[in-house]
């Protein structure tokens, strides 16, 4: 199996729950912290790594007590971290706050990520050539996101782009994307505020990506192929408790999917599996689901749409 190769941010998550998001200005009385292992860039590949499929991860962390204990989980978790840069950089922070009904916000402040330079990634060309697919965000430098799309259409491997968080991109990345997997409010700035999910699939279209995954949260995700291919795949009821990284859990889920042969739209309903089963737990990494719940879980989907009304 060619190994899922993610480029992006690791950064540690500093968790405070509150029953509301504070107003600009309030001050809040928090009733729990945490510390978690987090970054887009790591949380995918640990999504890809917890499913049983090879997860190499490119990125960087500081010479810190942070970046020894986020290198250290990633390793626990099976990521292959032996080609991640240790720089004399402060490593990523991400400051979130979490809200009683699981909704967040997210601030970054990047760090040691923005080291994940054009010249460190030309270091690891073999790794990315020898890539199944590579899975990308932006949380590291925008030329950084256009040299890796440069590359992977130079080398024929697909590129997968969580366009998170949205900031405006050359046209080369966008015409690069193989699949490009923005949420509601990313998809809004991509498709100059298009007001239904049809325009705004036909903007995204029009910006050169190739195929689209439309996350709309409790919604579920429209599917949207170069070919044709239409489908609204329903999320899974569940109660949600903390929805950080279902995103990333979904996005690894469906690459592995589909590097296992699966279609698409099995690939999705897989992936949108994966974040159920995340946005029911507490954390980044320490929620994401393996192999054996994923299936569990949609098995378990099976019997109770067989099972006959009461």
């Amino acid at each position: 199996m060619k190994p899922i190769v993610v480029v992006g941010s690791i950064n540690m998550d500093l968790v405070s729950r509150v029953e509301r998001i504070p107003r600009p200005g309030e001050t809040l009385i928090g009733s729990l912290f945490e510390m978690h292992s987090g970054g887009k860039g790591a949380n995918q590949a640990v999504a890809v790594a917890r499913l049983g499929y090879p997860s190499i991860l490119l990125g960087a962390t500081g010479d810190d007590i942070f970046g020894h204990k986020l290198l250290k989980t990633l390793a626990d978790f099976g990521v292959d971290i032996s080609n991640i840069n240790i720089v004399q950089e402060p490593s990523g922070v991400a400051t979130i706050v979490v809200n009683s009904a699981g909704e967040n916000t997210i601030i970054v402040t990047p760090g040691a990520n923005m080291q994940v330079t054009p010249a460190y990634l030309t270091t690891k060309r073999e790794v990315l050539r020898n890539a199944g697919m590579v899975l990308a965000q932006l949380e590291i430098p925008i030329e950084t996101v256009e040299w890796l799309a440069n590359a992977c259409a130079g080398y024929g491997v697909p590129f997968m782009l969580d366009p998170a968080p949205a900031c405006t991109l050359p046209g080369s990345v966008l015409k690069n994307v193989t699949w490009f997997t923005p949420n509601q409010t990313e998809a809004s700035f991509y498709s100059e505020q298009a007001k239904t999910s049809e325009l705004t699939l036909t903007k995204l279209f029009q910006t050169g990506v190739v195929n689209v995954i439309l996350k709309l949260g409790s919604e579920g995700a429209i599917l949207a192929t170069h070919d044709g291919i239409r489908d609204h795949v329903e999320a899974f009821s569940v109660d949600a408790l903390d929805t950080t990284a279902a995103g990333d859990g979904f996005n690894g889920a469906f690459a592995v999917g589909l590097m296992r042969g699966d279609t698409v739209v099995t690939s999705c309903r897989f992936a949108a599996a994966a974040a159920a089963i995340c946005v029911t737990r507490r954390g980044a990494q320490s929620s994401l689901a393996s192999e054996t719940e994923v299936l569990s879980f949609l098995q378990s989907q099976l019997h109770t749409c067989a099972s006959p009304a009461k």
